[in-house]
């Protein structure tokens, strides 16, 4: 395919970026440290952590981690939920030589012990709220060093002494458990601070992180992520942003709201490594899903960018405190990490003042490989134009490219693009054609800018009497209809058609009747695409980013 969308590409945007700019995700680390020494990094609970305190603190923890006698190149896992630690934590074990594993604080024992056995996580650094978890399955792995954090750890005394109260005691948030052997982090880092840290050897093709596909599609692999992935995902990301960015007042220092778990990559690439590079600062919102909380800490704030989920976005501008907090600083919204419904981006857009910006990545890009330009004034309803350095063609089953029109299986290609699943090189082989373009699973169409537009993932598809149905389209119409809070589409088997198409419903007017939406879907889908069955809930089911779990809907039939 001929790069059409580098015509369409903003002012100002390079086409390419240079992936080798830095030798190592430590060495652009160690940059900002010293650069922006003085400058807030995160915000939590009314703490401040500037960059100086970062790198003071990851220097300490990482001397920590080499005094257990890990070998370069081994994996530390670390199960937080959006706390100053992370960070810590993360700076750390990079500047160690060691490898990240994130994982989701939400999971269970059994989701736990497949993720360290198959990384073979010697250590593991995790909140004491879900230490239960670990205990549950810490015998069947290789996981042999424990430590604990606590919410207050780094909020000093006497506000971490009161968090910590009332996060175990009030709240009773930490379920009893016994880990014994681990070392609080308190503890850790008084530790550390007696020791030397020794500088790895580190090259950028050198594994930073291992990312665990979220188990949506089957197994849970790792998508493996080298220095040089993410470092240019990075630069992608800030060449991007940089039309909205240019709005900021010079002088003033990018505000970002972390409301995405740092454990996402999305988060983890934009929010926490693309603020690090440009010097910016974000506000840690430990759970996005208590939104009176989210809209109360954001009050106390101002912040230029937001990258969020559909679900967020529209739980947000749902919420009757939306306008107690001063949205007019806002640059840019990012959204990713599932479709974008036109009904929210409306609803935002006419809310904050700013467009959602529609981005498109997965963990194994690092996250981002598309997104729309950031000085748009609408919502395209598309994923927008290949970052720079990035390629993107589409695909039939036998890997040919298909037409201009039709619809293809999108392919990606660039220096983000992991180099492959972890210890296993028959998954791998699956998703990576000959010429080194990954494919995604996801059904894309492109216009004649070069524009990409998603229409379902590849096993997503509702088949009726031999025609597609994609249900992000019909979420998509469902969604605009009145009354409609959250809306998913899944096909399930039918006698007569193979499949029919079922929606799930969350109502935000409890008036709505399954007739309402029956007429609705009459006058705006064609006869194949609209829904069999009608079922109302009062939530659906989500990963914990938001992203609805469309299986988990198909199997409770």
């Amino acid at each position: 395919m001929e790069k059409t969308w580098l015509k369409h590409y903003p002012a100002g945007v390079p086409h390419e970026i240079n992936p080798d700019q830095y030798t190592s995700l430590v060495a652009l680390l160690e940059e900002s440290f010293t650069k922006y020494a003085e400058r807030p990094a995160f915000k939590f609970m009314g703490k401040t952590l500037t960059f100086g305190q970062l790198d003071e603190y990851s220097r300490v923890f990482a001397a920590y981690l080499q005094s257990l006698g890990l070998s370069q190149g081994d994996r530390v896992a670390i199960m937080m939920p959006n706390v100053p630690q992370y960070p810590i934590v993360v700076a750390a074990i990079l500047r160690a030589g060691y490898v990240v594993v994130n994982v989701n604080p939400l999971y269970t024992a059994r989701e736990l012990e497949h993720q360290l056995k198959d990384s073979g996580a010697k250590a593991i650094v995790i909140i004491e709220n879900f230490a239960r978890t670990l205990q549950e399955c810490i015998a069947r792995t290789p996981t042999q060093h424990v430590v604990l954090a606590a919410m207050g750890d780094l909020l000093g005394f006497p506000k971490g002494a009161i968090v910590n109260y009332v996060v175990r005691k009030v709240k009773k948030m930490v379920p009893a458990f016994e880990l014994p052997g681990a070392v609080r982090f308190n503890d850790a880092m008084a530790k550390g601070r007696g020791l030397t840290l020794r500088q790895p050897d580190l090259k950028s093709t050198d594994i930073a992180v291992l990312q665990y596909t979220g188990g949506t599609t089957g197994v849970s692999k790792g998508a493996v992520l080298l220095h040089r992935n993410i470092i240019a995902n990075v630069l992608q990301s800030e060449a991007w942003n940089g039309p909205a960015l240019k709005k900021i007042p010079a002088g003033e220092q990018t505000v970002t709201v972390c409301a995405l778990p740092l454990y996402h990559i999305f988060a983890f690439t934009v929010n926490m490594m693309l603020s690090m590079r440009m010097g910016g600062c974000n506000i840690l919102i430990p759970n996005p899903r208590d939104i009176p909380a989210v809209l109360k800490e954001l009050s106390k704030h101002k912040f230029h960018s937001f990258p969020a989920v559909n679900t967020l976005f529209g739980a947000l501008a749902n919420h009757p405190d939306f306008n107690k907090v001063d949205w007019s600083h806002l640059k840019i919204s990012v959204g990713g990490g599932m479709a974008v419904q036109s009904a929210t981006a409306k609803l935002w857009l006419q809310k904050s003042g700013c467009p959602i910006c529609e981005g498109y990545g997965l963990s194994e890009t690092s996250p981002s490989a598309s997104c729309n330009p950031t000085d748009s004034t609408e919502f395209t309803g598309t994923i927008g134009l290949p970052l720079p350095s990035t390629e993107f063609k589409l695909l039939d089953d036998e890997g040919n490219e298909v037409p201009m029109g039709t619809p293809g299986e999108i392919a990606i290609k660039g220096p983000q693009v992991m180099a492959g699943y972890w210890q296993r090189p028959d998954e791998t082989a699956k998703v990576m054609t000959p010429d080194g373009f990954f494919r995604t699973g996801d059904i894309g169409t492109v216009d004649e800018r070069g524009f990409f537009k998603i229409v379902d993932r590849k096993k997503d598809m509702i088949l009726v009497s031999g025609f597609n149905v994609y249900p992000n389209e019909v979420e998509d119409v469902v969604a605009q209809l009145d009354g409609v809070l959250e809306v998913a589409a899944v096909g399930v088997p039918d006698e007569k058609s193979g499949e029919a198409v079922k929606l799930v419903i969350v109502k935000k007017n409890p008036a709505l009747s399954e007739a309402d939406v029956r007429a609705y879907c009459e006058q705006n889908l064609t006869g194949y695409k609209r829904p069999k069955i009608i079922e109302f809930r009062t939530e659906l089911p989500k990963t914990p980013v938001g992203k609805i779990l469309r299986r988990e809907l198909r199997d409770k039939k």
